[in-house]
This record gives C-alpha cells, sequence and structure tokens, in this order.
C-alpha cells in the first residue's frame, strides 16, 4: 500500500468533520474537485471506501472511521515534532522541559477535582504548556473515544472491564490506574430513613459495573429520578427529592445540606485511571501530566 501525504490525510479529516467535499474545500482552500480526487486516491491506497457518498454530503464508512481517526493521530504527531525535538535537544538540566498545545479529556468531577492541581503543578513547572481540556460525557466511547479518534491526547476515563474503557485498553490505547473510590450512600441531612427515599441517578452512572451489587441489595428501589449528572443529582439530594449513591469524587461537591454514609467493604468501588496512544504516551507532555496526576492521586 502506497503511503498517504499529510496533505491527503488533512482531507479526509476535514471531509468527516465538515460532512462533505465541498465544505473540506472551503475549510481547506482547495476546490471541490480536488477534495474529491484526493479521497479517491487515499481511497485506492488503503483499500478501502472512506465515505458514503450522497444527496446531503459524505460520512464516514466503519473503515472511514478508523482511517480518520489515525489521520488525526498522524497529523498530531507532526504538530508535536518541533516542540519534542527542542525539548530533546535541551541540556541535560531541563530536558524535560514540555511546551505546546497539550488536548485533554475528561469527565465531569474528574475535569473538576483531579485535574487542577495536577495542570497547576505542570503550568508551573512547564510554562510554555497550553492545556486544553474537555469535559466529555462517560457514554458510549466516552473520553477513549476521544483518545482513539485523535481529538485528544490524554482522557481521564473509568477503567473498570464493563465500563467504558476495559482495563488493559482497547482500540490500541494504553490505560493506567490512577484512583479507586468507593461510592456511598448520599441522602437529606438529618432524615430518618434515607433509604425510604426514591432513588435518584444521572445517565453517566457506572451501573454496567455496579449491577451485580445493586441487583443484590433488595433495599434499593428502581431509579425514580434521572439527571443529566452527578452535580445535578447532589443538589437535588440537598433539596429532600430523594437519595443516591455517588462515588468519591462526586461527594467532594457535597454541602451540609446532604449526609454521607458508607456503603461497607463490600459496596462498589470505580477505577478511574488514564487512557491515551502509545504514541502519546511517548511524548514529554502526556509524559509530564501522567507524572503529575500519579502525585495527585497518591
Amino acid at each position: 500500500m502506497s503511503e498517504l501525504a499529510p496533505h491527503e490525510l488533512r482531507i479526509l479529516v476535514a471531509v468527516a468533520e465538515t460532512g462533505g467535499f465541498s465544505a473540506a474545500a472551503a475549510r481547506l482552500g482547495l476546490t471541490q474537485s480536488a477534495v474529491s480526487h484526493s479521497v479517491r486516491g487515499s481511497e485506492a491506497k488503503v483499500g478501502a471506501v472512506l465515505f458514503e457518498r450522497g444527496r446531503t454530503g459524505a460520512s464516514p464508512t466503519a473503515a472511514g472511521e478508523r482511517a480518520v481517526g489515525l489521520a488525526r493521530r498522524i497529523l498530531r504527531l507532526y504538530e508535536v515534532l518541533g516542540a519534542e525535538a527542542r525539548g530533546a535537544g535541551r541540556t541535560a538540566a531541563d530536558q524535560d522541559v514540555v511546551e505546546g498545545v497539550l488536548r485533554i479529556a475528561a469527565f465531569r468531577s474528574a475535569a473538576l477535582h483531579l485535574l487542577p492541581p495536577a495542570l497547576e503543578r505542570l503550568t508551573a513547572r512547564h510554562p510554555g504548556i497550553r492545556p486544553e481540556v474537555r469535559v466529555v460525557r462517560e457514554l458510549g466511547a466516552g473520553t477513549a473515544g476521544e483518545v482513539a479518534a485523535g481529538r485528544a491526547d490524554l482522557g481521564i476515563a473509568t477503567l473498570n472491564a464493563a465500563g467504558p474503557v476495559p482495563e488493559g485498553g482497547a482500540a490500541g490505547l494504553l490505560t493506567g490506574l490512577l484512583r479507586e473510590e468507593a461510592y456511598a450512600l448520599v441522602h437529606p441531612a438529618g432524615h430518618p430513613d434515607p433509604k425510604a427515599l426514591p432513588l435518584l441517578d444521572w445517565d453517566e452512572n457506572c451501573g454496567s459495573y455496579t449491577r451485580d451489587w445493586w441487583q443484590a441489595q433488595d433495599w434499593i428501589p428502581r431509579a425514580t429520578v434521572k439527571a443529566e449528572d452527578d452535580g445535578m443529582v447532589l443538589t437535588m439530594v440537598g433539596r429532600g427529592l430523594g437519595m443516591a449513591i455517588l462515588p468519591e469524587l462526586s461527594l467532594r461537591e457535597a454541602t451540609d445540606a446532604v449526609d454521607i454514609t458508607g456503603l461497607g467493604p463490600s459496596g462498589p468501588v470505580r477505577r478511574v485511571g488514564y487512557v491515551t496512544t502509545p504514541e502519546s504516551a511517548a511524548t514529554l507532555g502526556v509524559r509530564a501530566l501522567i507524572r503529575e496526576l500519579r502525585s495527585e492521586t497518591r
């Protein structure tokens, strides 16, 4: 197979992100025919159809999704090549100096509580680094999907085996454990019988790997109220609307309006870690961030 040139990779990404050849051409300052010719050439080199063409535009096939994700990751390496080379060429005393953009995807409570202190130390040590943080819901592919698709250099994700990222990695990703956190029962402060309250739940709750524990608890009713995120659930509990079962990171926002009760040694535990690609794991920026995240969770 002939190799795809950087400009061909950029065209594939542009078509996928804009949804059509004309829009991609406008973004890149090319003609539509040039974009169409390039995509056909890329498909010939790859040996697969990468886009479904239709009246409303173009959408990636399964092969196209994979190719576009890898294209983003390859183009990202081109972007960091200069900074990495300059860092490696420094004297031994400051060889690990990091600079440039570092793209991070994290679910809400990790973005609120795990990342800020780690990024504070990271940017203090490396003033030339520019973190870009996106909050991504842990639904479907979640933060790991952002990394696999080349939209993030590192993601903070849940690593439990049945969750969004199987431990040990998927789709060529590398994972590492940062912390284990227990779930707890949270209920309105002073309530005489919190277990009698309705159960509040949220879309991202990692029920997939706590299901066995939940099913074994005859006191837990089916969720009667669902919210968009754990912060909303916590606020609703504080308003007396029900009780909830939340992990420790979510409970860092708890106020005096709620009481927190542990669930004992058999209660569910969430494993939180980082997700990255093999190529990103070797870069100075990602390595430095992982060090700070590990320092934060010791």
